[in-house]
């Protein structure tokens, strides 16, 4: 099949959940002999120049971007206030962006045109304007739901902005549901949502996949002193909430006093100034790491303190395919069956990250058991090809329906 998929920012490099969901999958397309082309929003926020891509990042058939500055301005986001319209999908509305959409589906066709997450919505006229392709929205998250998340635990200015424009996201994203031929679910959870918020279109669920053959265990953590390792992309605003939290009520109050050998590492992308300031007895905060697999591969324990959220975390996937205790909250481990005490540990409290932490003290040399469970675990639920097979599998399905559809409207 010939694949166009559309990003909301440049994928690569691979140092967040969703530039690996979009890359392992578009690689699967690739080896399974598919083309697939990539249109790519270059944003200021995450800017890349595609001419430093490695040679391994050879799966598309064509890259085309557009540069965006979707900066956050105050005065933009004060303004949208009188507005009904949803800031968070404003942000992604680009005229440029439109017009290189266009040029490529006056160039070409496709079979399959697939938007990777609720941001590239906006685009579906377009594409039915222009080309009489499966239209597939490839749901990350449900969107409105993480900003609900976010609220509760936020100070009362920022609930108040909150909970006065999240109410606008839903009700795009609600909008949005019937407008695409087939939604992707990241979860069973996320479709029957969706389902529930008056989805009839087709829907599937489809999890994020790994090549796990591109991760290599290095046990020799687990022979070394405990540590925790927490990495993750630090403008995305779930991960600073969860880690704000995780400092002030976990590690202060319960860990750093109970366990005066236990060391925090913190790195991420866009760490933010707050954090980098940050003196706290044996808390390690690196800023952006070189390479992910290698940071998390120095800790036995890889933390994941998040409160709200949706969809799936792909680092706890890569955690695990890099054989790690996985120590999250019930909202970070979301989408992935792990089970509590097998192959991750679960806590939501701080008296139980407590409880978890003098397990992982108890087990000595066999806690890498539990690493090794976790690696095997991913293996057999999320490698990238079967995953990809089974979606393509629904477009085949579905693409002779699509061009019947399109024949009759000539």
């Amino acid at each position: 099949m010939k694949i166009l998929q559309l990003c909301k920012k440049f994928p690569f490099p691979l140092k967040d959940g969703e530039s690996i969901a979009v890359t392992y999958l578009a690689r699967a397309f690739h080896k399974l002999d598919n083309e697939v082309t990539l249109l790519a929003m270059n944003t200021s926020k995450h800017w890349f120049d595609p001419a430093h891509l490695p040679a391994e990042f050879d799966h598309y058939n064509a890259i085309h971007t557009v540069d965006i500055d979707n900066h956050i301005r105050p005065l933009a986001a004060l303004a949208n206030l009188f507005s009904d319209r949803s800031f968070h999908i404003q942000r992604f509305e680009n005229e440029d962006f439109a017009n290189k959409l266009i040029e490529i589906l006056q160039q070409d066709q496709f079979d399959v045109i697939q938007l990777e997450t609720l941001y590239l919505a906006p685009y579906i006229p377009i594409i039915r304007k222009y080309s009489n392709a499966l239209v597939a929205l490839r749901t990350h998250n449900v969107e409105h739901e993480i900003w609900e998340r976010v609220a509760v635990n936020s100070n009362p200015l920022k609930k108040w902005y909150l909970n006065t424009i999240t109410p606008r996201l839903k009700k795009y994203e609600v909008g949005q549901l019937n407008t695409c031929d087939l939604l992707v679910g990241i979860t069973e959870r996320d479709v029957r949502r969706f389902q529930n918020l008056g989805l009839k279109k087709n829907a599937m669920a489809m999890p994020i996949g790994l090549d796990c053959l591109d991760y290599l265990p290095d046990e020799s953590s687990f022979q070394r002193p405990l540590s925790l390792g927490f990495i993750g992309s630090l403008d995305w605003m779930p991960n600073i909430e969860g880690l704000d939290w995780f400092l002030k009520k976990v590690w202060q109050p319960v860990l750093e006093p109970n366990f005066p050998k236990l060391h925090f590492h913190i790195a991420g992308r866009n760490t933010p100034d707050w954090l980098r300031r940050l003196k706290l007895p044996r808390v390690h905060v690196h800023g952006e790491v070189p390479d992910a697999a290698t940071f998390i591969n120095q800790h036995s324990i890889m933390v994941v303190p998040l409160l709200a959220g949706s969809g799936m975390r792909a680092k706890i996937l890569e955690g695990m395919a890099l054989g790690k205790v996985i120590l999250s909250t019930s909202i970070g481990l979301e989408g992935v069956e792990a089970r509590n005490g097998k192959e991750a540990l679960i806590a939501d409290r701080p008296e139980d990250f407590q409880s978890a932490i003098q397990w992982c003290y108890n087990q000595g040399d066999n806690l890498v058991q539990m690493g090794r469970r976790a690696q095997a675990f991913c293996t057999e639920n999320y490698d990238n090809l079967e995953v990809a097979r089974r979606l393509l599998e629904q477009y085949h399905r579905m693409r002779p329906r699509q061009q019947a559809i399109a024949g009759s409207s000539v």
